[in-house]
């Protein structure tokens, strides 16, 4: 299987953690130039039609899109070390976690970042400068919510670790990139959490 990436983009990172909290050697990665628009030539959108990494191209030709699809994918494959709920219930509660972090953090620090960063003005055009403003007050709201989760429980789907606290982890990382750091908004949980979260080996994958 071949999984196309892009370095600094945190879906992809997203995935490779996943790959490595699991063990999971045997994929080959094919970086994508995303400042390149390699992701928009027609030979990658016949993989991925939206233009969107990660793409997991399985060893039959399909590609799976979509971030949760492709670890969903992996867990099937290799349900050891378990990362997303052992029984429908654990399941449903992570998956609400990982939804959570995905759609009220992840999707406002990348709105955020694509349109003030101008390192990625060649991402988004037109850039509304604004609107990434705005996007960046309600990341830090928020956060602030997450760090209020965080002081009553050690992970962010409860009380171990799971494919939320990877998703977590790549926005926060992401967030860099608007000059958030959660210690300096008064949040110490979510720090203390960045703080051991950024300790396991996965953490180190790019």
């Amino acid at each position: 299987m071949k999984l196309y990436v892009a370095q600094h983009a945190p879906n992809p990172r997203r995935v490779t953690m996943f790959m490595m909290e699991k063990n999971i050697t045997n994929i080959d990665l094919v970086y994508v130039d995303l400042n390149a628009l390699e992701h928009k030539n027609e030979a990658y959108r016949a993989k991925s039609p939206l233009a969107t990494v990660p793409a997991l191209e399985l060893d039959d030709g399909r590609v799976l899109t979509e971030t949760r699809a492709i670890c969903s994918y992996l867990e099937g494959l290799h349900p050891e070390p378990n990362l997303m709920g052992l029984d429908f219930e654990e399941r449903a509660f992570i998956e609400m976690a990982d939804r959570r972090v995905e759609w009220s953090l992840l999707l406002g620090i990348a709105n955020s970042v694509r349109h003030t960063h101008p390192g990625l003005a060649v991402l988004e055009q037109p850039q509304f400068v604004d609107f990434g403003h705005a996007q960046a007050k309600k990341v830090i709201e928020m956060a602030q919510w997450f760090d209020h989760v965080l002081a009553q429980q050690p992970w962010m789907a409860g009380e171990r670790f799971s494919i939320a606290d990877i998703t977590a982890f790549c926005a926060i990382e992401f967030a860099k990139l608007m000059k958030f750091k959660p210690a300096a908004y008064g949040m110490p949980a979510l720090q203390a959490w960045r703080d051991r979260m950024a300790e396991r080996p996965s953490a180190r994958v790019r």
